[in-house]
């Protein structure tokens, strides 16, 4: 310990030097971030103002709350489109359609049979048979792209284009 007193009494005056230098480059240091410090505040106060005197901030919070707001309407929108889509799955999608000749005295195409499905293959066929100046029309309905009823080869050409997607296919 007597040594450590020794040294600084000889060394007194280069140590208190070094201090003061230490202290004087330190306060140098700090006026330094001072002035850095000062001039970001400066910087972040004229970004929050904006050009025109408008609070960056303000405009983001409202943003947000915009693009919040917007989201919860395309959440809403998307569950519309979901339940359309449902919907629509059991609305008339797929038409077939045929004209013939039912009696071969006729020499018009006055018969028809049309196949009305939707997305599912589920409908009904609707059939008209034309004879000297009378007409009879039915229905027989379909489900999965088949009749419990018979089916003329008309009604199921009819049934076939509309699954294929060939309304008016002129195929005899």
């Amino acid at each position: 310990m007597e040594n450590i007193f020794e040294i600084l009494a000889t060394y007194n005056n280069e140590i208190i030097i070094g201090i003061i230098t230490l202290i004087l480059i330190l306060l140098v240091l700090y006026i330094i971030l001072s002035i850095r410090m000062s001039n970001m505040k400066k910087k972040y106060k004229k970004l929050l103002r904006g050009n025109n005197n408008t609070n960056i901030e303000d405009l983001l919070m409202k943003y947000g709350g915009e693009i919040d707001e917007l989201k919860d309407e395309i959440s809403e929108l998307k569950k519309s489109i979901d339940n359309l889509n449902k919907k629509l799955s059991f609305a008339v999608q797929k038409i077939g359609f045929v004209r013939y000749n039912a009696f071969e005295e006729m020499g018009y195409e006055l018969s028809f049979s049309i196949a009305f499905l939707d997305d599912l293959l589920n409908g009904y066929v609707l059939t008209s048979i034309y004879n000297k100046g009378q007409s009879m029309c039915y229905a027989k309905p379909i489900k999965n792209g088949k009749s419990i009823y018979p089916l003329s080869v008309e009604e199921m050409q009819s049934i076939d284009r509309a699954i294929r997607g060939n309304m008016l296919d002129d195929v005899k």
